[in-house]
């Protein structure tokens, strides 16, 4: 009865907002009415990022740390991605090395294939995480962490039989181990589905209290499942002898760069974050209100956020937080934010101004932002500061050119 009184909840706020839910693959005939020229966005407001919730100006490091940061990170969960709760039974982690091959890609890596099981008496539920690292350093690597839309039990993760040198799914793999660096790949679908609505498998169960069958209005959606599950292949990461946990650096594209920006946020660990056309409620600016918004996000992916978030549809501008402030609260570590001047619905422009209203906070603590407010011409990349941006030609989709961008920034940040 409860479950079917949500959705008929859910069914009733899609109809008060005059917007239907509709499947991620339907054709986009309802994104004609969202802002897509910049003669046409809306005055709006930023909050001061370096400005206490009461009021007071944040103007050191520790000040910064100590009450700004913290107060951000509960705005976040509270209102927008939604908390991890405490679970009623512990929560605990086995972890069991499922294969190892040395020889992977001709013996020019080692490819491990990791269970990380989550257990407690309402469930179990299976992460299975791989971990590629180059052979013949002797040491550590570093690598790079992907927040991945295809699971690991499938070929996505193969060499792939065309191009040379790649995965299935795109990466470049070869170029990553020649530069030394490894990848670790964390499967979405493991934890959540893509757009869970239910919430009676996966993750979330392990998590609820006597009675619970849904999350509550502030509690944790897809994305800070996704992320949480980021933070657990970390744990795993810190006991693994090929890699340098100190040295990881985390990626997401689309939606999955939305968690890495959240996951990396929270968890101080990462040592460089990259976002791949995050779009809304990853790197750009809500009160912009162009391309994507709450309303078309809370409709279309009702539960990527927590329930809170559909406040602010059609509201943004009571929204007491924005995205900025999320970026800003990756400080100081490394930090790329990427576009593709096609992707209008993630708001290219938008996403540039957020790392450039972060860079407050960079510059705060010592590190170089982005100065300009002016966003730099398609296929010109700032990568020399701690905060990095480039917006290149085409649409939504990780390229070549990007990773060129990617690897150098984290080669010079990273590599030792």
């Amino acid at each position: 009865m409860k479950l079917q009184w949500l959705r008929l909840l859910a069914w009733g706020m899609a109809c008060l907002l005059r917007v239907h839910p509709v499947a991620a693959d339907e054709p986009k005939n309802h994104d004609l009415d969202v802002i897509r020229e910049e003669s046409k966005v809306p005055p709006y407001r930023l909050p001061p990022v370096l400005v206490s919730a009461e009021g007071r100006p944040i103007t050191d490091p520790q000040d910064w740390f100590q009450n700004r940061r913290p107060q951000l990170i509960a705005l976040f969960g509270n209102l927008l991605y939604g908390v991890v709760p405490s679970p009623e039974v512990p929560v605990r982690t086995t972890t069991e090395l499922l294969k190892t091959d040395r020889r992977f890609l001709g013996g020019q890596a080692t490819r491990k294939d990791v269970q990380l099981r989550f257990h407690n008496a309402r469930g179990e539920v299976d992460l299975r995480i791989l971990v590629i690292t180059p052979n013949g350093s002797g040491k550590p690597s570093p690598v790079f962490l992907l927040h991945s839309f295809s699971g690991t039990r499938d070929d996505g993760h193969d060499p792939h039989p065309e191009r040379p040198g790649f995965l299935r799914n795109g990466v470049p793999i070869q170029e990553l181990l020649q530069r030394g660096f490894g990848l670790v790949v964390v499967p979405q679908s493991d934890l959540v589905r893509h757009n869970e609505v239910e919430f009676l498998k996966g993750i979330h169960p392990l998590f609820y209290r006597e009675g619970q069958s849904f999350p509550q209005s502030y509690e944790w959606g897809v994305i800070s499942a996704v992320a949480w599950g980021g933070s657990r292949a970390m744990d795993y990461l810190e006991s693994d002898t090929d890699v340098d946990a100190r040295r990881v650096a985390i990626l997401g594209h689309s939606k999955l760069g939305k968690a890495a920006l959240w996951t990396a946020a929270q968890d101080t660990r990462f040592a460089l974050v990259i976002s791949a056309q995050s779009g809304c409620a990853g790197a750009a600016l809500w009160k912009r209100d162009f391309g994507e918004n709450m309303e078309k996000m809370v409709t279309r992916f009702p539960y990527w956020l927590c329930r809170n978030a559909a406040r602010f549809a059609r509201n943004e501008a009571d929204l007491p937080i924005d995205q900025h402030e999320l970026l800003a609260c990756i400080a100081p570590r490394p930090l790329y934010v990427a576009s593709g001047a096609e992707d209008l619905w993630a708001d290219p422009v938008g996403e540039y101004l957020s790392a450039h209203h972060a860079s407050e906070v960079y510059r705060l603590l010592g590190k170089k932002g982005l100065d300009s407010p002016t966003p730099p011409p398609v296929g010109t990349a700032l990568t020399e500061g701690d905060v990095a941006y480039h917006n290149r030609p085409g649409g939504h989709s990780v390229e070549p050119y990007d990773w060129r961008q990617f690897l150098a920034f984290a080669e010079r940040h990273l590599r030792r």
